[in-house]
């Protein structure tokens, strides 16, 4: 009997240790997201609010959610192809400055990261102001060297009005601010590839490209699966990036993401419910997304 006890007691102690953290997390994650459920299952608007009643539903809003013909055409397929624009942009980038950062001295190392990190410490409001003057309309710097070389004409080019142009931009604003983080996590896996591995590859015949996939990528896969769930989480649920941009806060339908989509619905048209079936349905989504990759990365490593 005392060995039971002592068997328990060793079982609950890293559960007792965590559970402040725990207690903590499901305060600020796990509560928001239970309300988010409980008002997408009400028809719940401003007059809702004011009064403090509000009426139960059920599956009503995700019904008017699904059978929309705007979440087919539009608003799913912006979030998921700029999702797999950006999430390949910033993973393929940042490998390449992580490759091109790892044979390099300490010093020369650690000055070009500091510069890199730069792109990753500027706020996204930040940066996404910086992008929209780049591509004004009217004095941007793009306009300006097209214009120079003769590419573009006095009447300009609205970069934003376009829902390709406009998310192109949105994916480089993207790229550009999420790849240092892919930089110095890949470049963390690569300093622990022992050369050996590489030294015989060479003596093998193997050249660079060879090297890196049999090499390199099966060394540090966990990493790759690492940044590629944050980098699709992140990119799934891009707000700012396109709701600062012209058009991207509701005068423009033809842009409009999932996330700008369940806000707009939420405080624009004051249709909470609704805008919470979306937010929900886009939770899912990314459940879904990670769970498929997971699996699919732990089931290679157990046929390896």
């Amino acid at each position: 009997m005392p060995r039971l006890r002592a068997h328990t007691r060793r079982r609950l102690l890293p559960w007792t240790l965590l559970a402040p953290a725990l207690a903590v997390i499901a305060a600020l994650l796990l509560f928001p997201l239970g309300r988010v459920v409980w008002l997408s299952v009400q028809d719940y608007g401003l007059d809702n609010v004011v009064s403090g009643r509000t009426e139960f539903v059920g599956l009503d809003n995700y019904a008017r959610v699904l059978g929309d013909r705007y979440l087919w055409t539009v608003a799913l397929p912006n979030t998921a192809v700029f999702a797999l624009v950006a999430v390949a942009g910033t993973v393929v980038f940042g490998t390449l400055v992580a490759l091109l950062l790892n044979p390099l001295g300490r010093l020369a190392r650690t000055a070009v990261l500091g510069c890199i990190m730069v792109a990753w410490a500027m706020p996204a409001v930040s940066g996404t102001y910086v992008w929209i003057w780049i591509f004004d309309v009217d004095n941007g710097l793009v306009r300006r060297l097209l214009q120079s070389a003769g590419l573009l004409g006095p009447e300009g080019f609205n970069w934003f009005a376009e829902r390709t142009a406009f998310y192109a931009i949105a994916a480089l604003n993207v790229i550009h601010h999420g790849f240092p983080f892919v930089a110095v996590t890949v470049l963390a896996g690569l300093l622990t590839i022992p050369r050996e591995l590489h030294e015989a590859a060479l003596l093998d015949g193997a050249g660079a490209w060879q090297r890196f996939c049999n090499v390199t990528v099966p060394t540090i896969r966990p990493v790759f699966a690492v940044v590629t769930i944050l980098s699709t989480i992140w990119d799934f649920k891009v707000f700012a990036q396109v709701y600062l941009m012209p058009g991207g806060s509701g005068g423009n339908r033809d842009v409009l993401n999932l996330g700008v989509w369940s806000y707009v619905r939420s405080f624009s048209n004051q249709d909470y419910g609704l805008g919470s079936a979306i937010a929900v349905l886009l939770t899912l989504m990314l459940l879904a997304i990670t769970v498929v990759y997971l699996r699919t990365l732990f089931r290679d490593e157990e046929l390896r």
